[in-house]
């Protein structure tokens, strides 16, 4: 164990409750079996390497962690990417969100998509297919673009690189999606997790949560949601409830749930936000 109670609070998300005991019960056996895939991969590829008589780059462990909008994808994936970086054999561990792989609402608007925020067409899905092939093509440096929750808008030119990470958490609602393509970004995950809970439960967070930020970033003039700000408890519950039904919960039932049996590894969530119940696939 290698967290103190301070990382914790570090690490806490907003309306996610987060304590060392659960750490120590779910997250670091998930840390040391993801250790011993990133271990056992590693080993394979240098085997096949050796067979063609090549030297090639090390290739990323590439992580895929899908679920619905406030089950505390963020939360998890920051505890388990810090938990991982104190491997020594994998210091270097980083975190992309598909956010940044939303189309800008400009083009949105255009497309007639901006109520479909968060649904599998309103993603750039060309360009995180390239990403995520890139990494495990062991192509350095690969670039990717960053998302700004508080202008609710991709950030213009505010793009990051990947430097040959030993692994890479890719965190999204539709990241274990397929379709009809000849190829899918599921297709290049080392390790898949979905993060399951009720719906009644989903709907009480993502008010809860609603109303936290009324409070907090909402009252920030340049937040794209400063508009709700003022609004009264009865007013926010209502807003966030219409929001919810309209757009995360169909989402979440027509996209995101369907994709939950692909998962390598679901972990479901009791009322509290602990995770109850760990499904493990055996390969």
């Amino acid at each position: 164990m290698t967290l103190q109670q301070e990382d914790v609070a570090e690490l806490r998300g907003l309306n996610v409750p987060l304590d060392l005991e659960e750490v120590q019960t779910v997250y670091l056996p998930l840390a040391r079996l993801l250790h011993l895939w990133t271990e056992g991969l590693t080993q394979m590829h240098e085997t096949t390497s050796r067979f063609l008589g090549e030297d090639g780059p090390r290739l990323p462990f590439v992580i895929g962690l899908a679920g619905s909008v406030a089950v505390g994808k963020s939360t998890f994936a920051r505890v388990l990417r810090t938990l991982l970086s104190r491997f020594e054999a994998h210091p270097d561990v980083a975190l992309v969100t598909t956010d940044g792989f939303l189309l800008p609402n400009a083009e949105l608007n255009r497309r007639g998509l901006m109520a479909r925020k968060g649904f599998p067409e309103s993603y750039d899905r060309g360009a995180l297919l390239r990403f995520v092939s890139a990494l495990k093509s062991g192509r350095s440096p690969v670039p990717y673009p960053v998302y700004s929750h508080e202008r609710y808008d991709v950030i213009e030119g505010g793009d990051r690189a990947l430097e040959s990470p030993d692994i890479v958490i890719v965190e999204g609602l539709n990241v274990l999606q397929s379709g009809s393509g000849a190829a899918f970004v599921s297709d290049f995950f080392d390790f898949t997790v979905f993060l399951d809970a009720s719906l009644s439960d989903l709907r009480r967070w993502y008010v809860e949560r609603f109303r936290t930020l009324r409070d907090t970033a909402f009252r920030d003039e340049a937040n794209y949601f400063h508009r709700y700000a003022s609004l009264t408890d009865d007013e926010i519950d209502r807003t966030a409830l219409q929001i919810w039904t309209d757009i995360n919960e169909r989402n979440l039932v027509e996209n995101i749930a369907p994709t939950r049996e692909r998962a390598m590894l679901i972990l479901r969530k009791g009322p509290d936000h602990r995770v109850t119940e760990v499904r493990l696939r055996r390969l």
